[in-house]
């Protein structure tokens, strides 16, 4: 068995075409998407419907609930990402899960904690400022909320990571866009079950970046466009 996830797409329609593009090559026997799947800047519209087509989100992203208005905060962005997108799109997002048990419960999806989407399950902030460290172990098993199947893979965090606790697997998916680490590339996770096992292979995809950035200059409104444009263009938070 071979699964794809993919994780924060965050409205960035050149990065998604580029990823599904090389999940298609790759063939996997499904795909699932662990949401923010449209609170961006480069083609939101769009990059709703290539995942209504294609990658439907499995499970609810922590913006994914500012779209659907679940939580308060930065409603000019929320209203201007609702306008490009279908009248119902905010309570398809509503609908969605917080978790997911997929391949007989073997693996769970979820996109922060299963527990919270807006809580990290593999990083703990520090209280100083917006540092953050890996979790412990201990701070896994509680986040992990009792899952006692074989694996876990999130996204929210915008980081690649991995790690064992208690004989589960516990993988951080790289985002689709809004990348953290300063290399603008799109990131997917192939899990592929081997003899009782799962093995994990993160994915980097170039895309074309300049259109991304032409569309969110031509489109978006220039006090959303020049933050989505640095990050776009960076590979880094603004």
């Amino acid at each position: 068995m071979r699964l794809a996830v993919l994780s924060d797409v965050h409205g960035n329609a050149f990065a998604l075409e580029a990823v599904l593009a090389d999940i298609k090559a790759a063939a996997p026997d499904v795909l699932y998407n662990l949401g923010d799947t449209a609170w961006g800047a480069a083609d939101p519209g769009r990059a709703w419907a290539l995942q209504a087509e294609h990658a439907p989100s499995s499970v609810r992203g922590n913006t994914d609930e500012r779209v659907s208005g679940q939580r308060a905060g930065k409603e000019a962005m929320r209203d201007w990402v609702r306008s490009q997108l279908p009248a119902d799109a905010p309570q398809q997002l509503s609908a969605l899960p917080t978790f997911l048990d997929v391949a007989g419960g073997e693996v769970r999806l979820a996109h922060g904690s299963p527990r919270d989407p807006w809580e990290a399950l593999m990083l703990t902030a520090t209280g100083r400022g917006e540092q953050e460290r890996p979790a412990t172990f201990a701070e896994l098993r509680e986040r992990l909320d009792g899952f006692e199947g074989k694996l876990c893979i999130v996204g929210h965090t915008h980081r690649e990571m991995l790690t064992v606790v208690g004989g589960v697997t516990v993988v951080n998916a790289g985002p689709v866009s809004r990348q953290k680490d300063g290399l603008p590339l799109a990131r997917w996770v192939l899990l592929t079950h081997t003899a009782g096992s799962w093995n994990v292979e993160y994915r980097r995809v170039p895309y074309d970046i300049a259109a991304a950035v032409m569309w969110t200059t031509r489109h978006a409104p220039a006090h959303f466009a020049a933050n989505e444009i640095s990050w776009l263009e960076r590979g880094r938070e603004p």
